[in-house]
């Protein structure tokens, strides 16, 4: 019952509402508050703050939920070796990408895993922002750059390149910059991520680092929705080689600067604080790894 208990907190946690949990473990709220009084009351400790609109974790709800997550993985990774053979993967896996590279590169590495393990579920959360992995249960998230959150494990994966580009119709309207100075006359297509818009772009040439703080009339939250725009031609953008390579190869895009070259930005997947992942995971997270290595 305490297995189950923790479960149902879990639950709770992911959808954010008692109301929300009941209805997906199809329970009544009253018995989803009860269970979680008994949980408190096991542990001794308040594990949700709870208003009539919300609730947030407690420092011990949130020990709870990073413990709970290893321990019920493995309970579960248990029972399907027993249930399906030591060989056989099974069960979820939730996922966090970016928008671009869950469209172009994870997608097939999901079907590809699929076709081999086909009782594995997949649940993928695409997001260009800030995910709080732990509060939405995923198991493992793909994620660019410097990871300012130290409890998350990381495991590194590949550096990509970033490219400065923009279409051909951009470029016969309005010109090429020659330099990242020029790009300060241009209309630059920021991203946004979180609270932070990206517009202090670096490169690097012979050694010597420049940063050019750009500006622009468009701005999004959305990677694939700033490579439209510039595939339209409404401005310059700083993609990632695995977001615009093929729209370079085939010649929608042109790579701007060639003699400036962006810095590399460290490709990682990251897991929730916790001692083991369960063996799907760890199975996945090395398939994804070999994917973009094979891309990269």
């Amino acid at each position: 019952m305490l297995l189950d208990n923790i479960s149902l907190f879990l639950l709770i946690v992911e959808r954010g509402s008692l109301v929300g949990a009941a209805r997906e473990a199809g329970l009544s709220p009253t018995t989803v508050s009860e269970r979680l009084a008994a949980l408190e009351t096991h542990y001794g400790v308040v594990l949700l703050n709870r208003t009539t609109r919300s609730i947030s974790l407690t420092e011990e709800g949130r020990t709870l939920v990073e413990g709970a997550r290893t321990v019920l993985g493995e309970v579960e990774d248990l029972d399907n070796r027993i249930r399906t053979g030591a060989k056989r993967l099974s069960g979820l896996i939730r996922i966090s990408a970016p928008e671009d590279v869950g469209r172009n590169i994870i997608s097939g590495a999901i079907a590809d895993f699929q076709s081999a393990h086909p009782s594995i579920t997949i649940d993928l959360h695409l997001s260009d922002g800030y995910v709080d992995i732990v509060g939405l249960g995923i198991d493992l998230a793909v994620r660019f750059g410097a990871i300012s959150d130290s409890t998350l494990r990381v495991k590194h994966i590949a550096t990509r390149r970033r490219i400065v580009c923009a279409s051909p119709h951009y470029i016969r309207k309005h010109g090429l910059p020659q330099t990242p100075a020029d790009l300060r006359d241009h209309n630059c297509l920021l991203m946004r991520f979180g609270q932070n818009i990206d517009n202090l772009w670096e490169f690097g040439r012979d050694g010597v680092k420049h940063a050019v703080r750009v500006g622009g009339k468009l701005i999004a939250n959305d990677g694939a929705l700033v490579r439209q725009w510039c595939l339209e031609g409404r401005g310059i953008a700083l993609k990632s080689e695995f977001d615009c390579a093929t729209d370079l190869h085939e010649g929608n895009l042109l790579a701007l600067l060639p003699d400036f070259e962006p810095p590399g930005s460290p490709l990682q997947i990251l897991f929730p604080p916790g001692r083991a992942q369960a063996r799907r995971v760890r199975a996945f997270a090395d398939h994804l790894a070999k994917v973009f290595r094979d891309v990269a």
